[in-house]
């Protein structure tokens, strides 16, 4: 990006801004979540068939994501954002509106691409922000992403409860959700390349030096991913909870979530980054062995809660370390995205070829045994800690703050 000043009060709004984003994207991923055991009745799917067609999601946004910093060069960054969050926002709908199997494809697919284009363009906007003021703000963002999806899931669980129709429902809130999403991004910091940049590729591998940190992102994702995609099908149908009951139990695991990742930037900046992941790993093993031995609805969404409350930071910390990587953030980004979005893509398909050969119970002891490789391999993120202070320590434009 192009060597450009800001000033003081115009990077803190736009960290306002980016945070009203992420808290946005995450309403929709929290507005879907809910209503997943609605469209696997919609769609007649059995439980192989639902966790292929969630793969989707994660396949189309591990094809579409080196795009984003193509468009990112092309028309700067808050156009950018602008315009891949509201096909994000609209996205939604089109899931509900799948009556097969196979359209259910094509849906999830275009939903998952739209995701992981906007993922990447307030990521790499986020890493700019922290870069100017000189200080971690990632965890807090990605907070703000949980308390949307919370907000998004609530509303869901409501949905729910009610029997309403998710085609109605998220028609209402793909309208409300595009209309915030516009407003927050025209606080947006407009970067713009410098003149002799090279544009990034539109498709990168990842780079060597992500895939260790993308290990342990993987990790945290594929748990993320199988609880929020089947936490409210495992209440239901392991142990008969009401639709209501299944979609609170989401909701409960987004508030962790929020709580953890809202809170996770002191956490990290007392304690560090490996010692934080080391501690969230042990959580997350916990909550896992809860959900295994659950025999009612309240143990199994404490599981889900601890589950939430592990895996909160590692994300965050996995973005931050790309980001600050080297002088493209959203390429950086985009290829340990690659490796975490991976997990999702073999989260919900794995999830469910497991539940209908065996059981859901079998299933997270497969994500409980992958939560033991956060604390393994937290180590990795010692280097990359480093760096990420580093750099944060020479701020690309002079932004002083005078809060310690």
């Amino acid at each position: 990006m192009s060597d450009v000043s800001f000033a003081r009060d115009e990077v803190r709004r736009a960290r306002y801004a980016v945070a009203a984003v992420f808290a946005v994207h995450g309403a929709v991923t929290g507005t879907f979540a809910t209503r997943v055991p609605w469209i696997q009745d919609h769609a007649s799917l059995g439980a192989g068939q639902l966790g292929f067609a969630l793969a989707f999601t994660a396949f189309g946004a591990s094809c579409a994501m080196p795009l984003a910093g193509r468009i990112s060069h092309r028309f700067g960054s808050r156009t950018a954002l602008r315009g891949l969050l509201a096909l994000w926002t609209l996205s939604l709908v089109l899931p509900s509106l799948a009556p097969n199997l196979y359209t259910l494809f094509l849906a999830m697919f275009a939903y998952g691409a739209s995701a992981g284009m906007a993922d990447v363009a307030m990521n790499a906007l986020g890493v700019e922000i922290e870069r100017l003021l000189g200080k971690s703000i990632m965890s807090g963002l990605h907070g703000m992403w949980s308390a949307g999806a919370l907000i998004g899931s609530a509303a869901g669980t409501l949905a729910a409860h009610l029997g309403s129709d998710a085609r109605l429902h998220f028609s209402l809130a793909a309208a409300v959700l595009t209309v915030l999403g516009l407003v927050a991004c025209t606080w947006a910091l407009d970067l713009q390349p410098a003149e002799d940049e090279e544009p990034p590729p539109r498709f990168a591998l990842p780079p060597r030096s992500a895939l260790l940190i993308g290990t342990v992102g993987f990790c945290a994702v594929f748990a993320e991913g199988a609880s929020l995609d089947w936490s409210a099908v495992f209440l239901r149908d392991r142990l008969a909870s009401s639709a209501g009951v299944a979609a609170a139990c989401t909701t409960g695991f987004m508030l962790t979530m929020a709580v953890a990742r809202i809170a996770g930037d002191a956490v990290v900046n007392r304690f560090g980054a490996v010692r934080t992941v080391r501690a969230g790993g042990v959580l997350a093993v916990l909550g896992g062995l809860l959900i295994v031995f659950a025999g009612c609805p309240a143990v199994a969404m404490g599981g889900f809660a601890l589950m939430g409350l592990g895996i909160a930071v590692v994300v965050p910390l996995c973005f931050a370390a790309a980001g600050h990587a080297g002088p493209h953030p959203s390429q950086a980004i985009a290829g340990v995205a690659t490796i975490t979005y991976t997990s999702g893509l073999i989260a919900p398909s794995l999830i469910g070829g497991v539940a209908q050969a065996t059981s859901l119970v079998v299933s997270f002891c497969v994500v409980t045994a992958l939560a033991c490789g956060l604390a393994a391999f937290a180590g990795v993120l010692r280097s990359a800690e480093r760096g990420g202070r580093t750099e944060v320590s020479r701020p690309a434009a002079a932004v002083p703050d005078p809060r310690p």
